[in-house]
């Protein structure tokens, strides 16, 4: 991470084929990501949707030459942060991800929220901590989302990223669902 200036830690991209535990919860979160996935795209006005499977839509990013797993381990040791940034990795992406924390806040590490920034049109960004327990799972916008407008929903940029860790280690599993080129 330090090297490409993305924050301080450690990050670590599963190969094909993916655990089959990893492989059973990105596909299962998929299916319901997919209607909010295809609402988003309704809402903003975008021709493209997703289709109903996991597999249909990975079909679609190896198709575009996207073919490398995006599902990572994460993890943030005592003074180790995470930039702001967006989870695009081709032209093929799915709009939601999900993280998981698998550490114990107050037990493992202390500090190391979840952070979401949200850039409104012609206004200031407005950002979010979130503190998430052992096990909790978050799902948020790899790229943008349909906010409000003064007529019709219009495209929020949205970065997140993790808070310093202040002591011990912090561990998270991100479930991308688009793969890389």
């Amino acid at each position: 991470m330090a090297r490409h200036r993305y924050g301080a830690g450690h990050y670590r991209y599963f190969a094909s084929p993916l655990p089959e535990a990893v492989a059973t919860l990105r596909a299962a979160f998929y299916l319901p990501l997919a209607a909010i996935a295809n609402a988003w795209q309704e809402a903003l006005r975008r021709e493209t949707r997703f289709p109903p499977t996991l597999d249909a839509f990975l079909a679609r990013c190896h198709a575009k030459g996207q073919e490398r797993p995006t599902p990572l381990l994460l993890r943030y040791e005592a003074g180790g942060w995470n930039a702001l940034h967006q989870d695009v990795y081709g032209d093929v992406a799915f709009p939601l991800q999900v993280a998981i924390l698998l550490s114990r806040p107050g037990t493992d590490f202390a500090g190391g929220e979840f952070l979401l920034l949200s850039q409104r049109p012609r206004a200031q960004s407005r950002g979010e901590a979130v503190a998430l327990e052992q096990g909790d799972a978050i799902v948020f916008p790899n790229a943008d989302r349909p906010g409000p407008g003064a007529r019709a929903p219009v495209r929020w940029a949205t970065r997140h990223g993790v808070s310093t860790v202040r002591s011990g280690v912090r561990r998270t599993l991100g479930l991308i669902f688009h793969d890389a080129r």
